[in-house]
């Protein structure tokens, strides 16, 4: 049997929690109701599933069970949230702002808007990854209607003071708009406490299935307005038209239940874990950490190694370990990551980095193993060319 690498992916996916599957399998046969059909208990059964799908979702960032509209994923809730608000408020304003390092779910929908003639600035980041709040302020014009900032950066895991944008933005009567894929299940989101006017979720990136994620749109306080992207059935509040899929929504909450429920204590372990990679990796000589060393997700490690071609290096781990060196969603370009260059590091630094994402399943062993694993290609990859250790 091929002895399957260490995976150390999460931040681009996560395997399916046995739990999570098992919530889900009476939905594919048993209880297989359309929850729109309201005539007979087929579809009741469904509709309720997804009610209180809905309801577990909503309780976990602090938001109403009616403010939660479901996607496909988080690349369509970015898409729903950007140019939904975009033509819904164009007469009162054609400016957005966003971060260089956001994810191409939202950079490039605001490309497409720039083509349209709306306006777009790209804010730069800090060295460490993280916004700055007077440039943030600064850059906020009379006619700008939407700020797009994601809570946990999917490549470097950084954290943005989502709190702080918020009470900014709705002091300045700006929406915010977070994607906070990476960061559900892992950090506290309250939509209330951090003035978020719309954000953006996945299951996949917390052990839940693929093809489904949600959209928060405030109903209150700002009552925020969409121009919905889909049009058919009038479902979601005539906001996502197309057929519910309960068996998918059913995993979605299962999912974010366990991943919410285990959040300080999973937080600790993984935390724990990540450091002691760290601390093994720093045995290299011109290894360096991008990204700020406390405000990150507690699973993601980010490293670059100086002298040592990233490709090189990637196709020696592959044996052993299955990481990446950026977004699962970009990896076909040859281009180096948009988020790594934003950080001011060079081309030939950039590609030279790796990304580490931890998870449930990561067990202490697996990560010495990996440790060593690291430090030996790193050698043969530097005394191959001549280097130091």
């Amino acid at each position: 049997m091929l002895h399957r690498p260490i995976y150390l992916d999460c931040h681009a996916t996560t395997p399916l929690d046995e739990r999570v599957l098992e919530a889900m399998l009476p939905y594919f046969r048993e209880q297989f109701g359309n929850p729109a059909s309201s005539g007979h208990a087929y579809g009741w059964a469904a509709a309720a599933a997804v009610t209180q799908a809905r309801e577990t979702l909503a309780a976990a960032i602090h938001a109403e069970p009616e403010e939660m509209i479901f996607t496909s994923g988080a690349t369509e809730s970015n898409n729903l949230a950007i140019k939904g608000v975009a033509e819904a408020y164009f007469s009162q304003g054609r400016h957005l702002i966003t971060l260089a390092t956001e994810h191409r779910a939202v950079l490039d929908p605001c490309a497409y808007l720039e083509s349209l003639g709306f306006e777009v600035t790209y804010l730069p980041v800090q060295a460490d990854g993280r916004i700055d709040l007077e440039q943030l302020e600064a850059a906020i014009r009379p006619d700008t209607i939407l700020v797009s900032v994601m809570a946990a950066n999917n490549e470097i895991g950084v954290l943005h003071p989502l709190a702080a944008i918020g009470a900014l933005c709705h002091r300045r009567n700006v929406l915010f708009h977070t994607d906070a894929a990476q960061a559900i299940g892992k950090v506290p989101l309250d939509v209330q406490a951090m003035q978020i006017d719309l954000l953006s979720l996945t299951a996949h990136k917390v052990y839940g299935p693929k093809g489904i994620g949600s959209l928060y749109v405030r109903r209150k306080q700002p009552r925020v307005q969409l121009a919905p992207q889909l049009h058919g059935g009038g479902q979601e509040r005539g906001l996502r038209s197309g057929t519910l899929y309960p068996p998918q929504i059913v995993g979605f909450a299962k999912a974010i239940e366990l991943a919410i429920a285990h959040q300080v204590t999973e937080n600790q372990r993984i935390d724990t874990l990540r450091d002691r990679l760290w601390q093994a990796l720093q045995a290299i000589d011109g290894i360096h950490l991008n990204g700020h060393p406390t405000h990150r997700l507690a699973g993601n490690l980010n490293v670059r190694v100086d002298g040592v071609d990233g490709q090189a290096l990637l196709l020696g781990l592959q044996p052993v370990v299955a990481v990446s060196s950026g977004s699962a969603c970009s990896s076909t370009t040859t281009a180096p990551s948009h988020v790594l260059t934003a950080l001011g590091l060079s081309a030939p630094q950039a590609y030279a980095s790796i990304r580490f994402g931890l998870g449930r399943f990561t067990t202490a062993a697996e990560i010495d193993q990996v440790a060593q694993h690291v430090t030996t290609t790193v050698r043969s990859l530097r005394q191959a060319v001549g280097q130091a250790v």
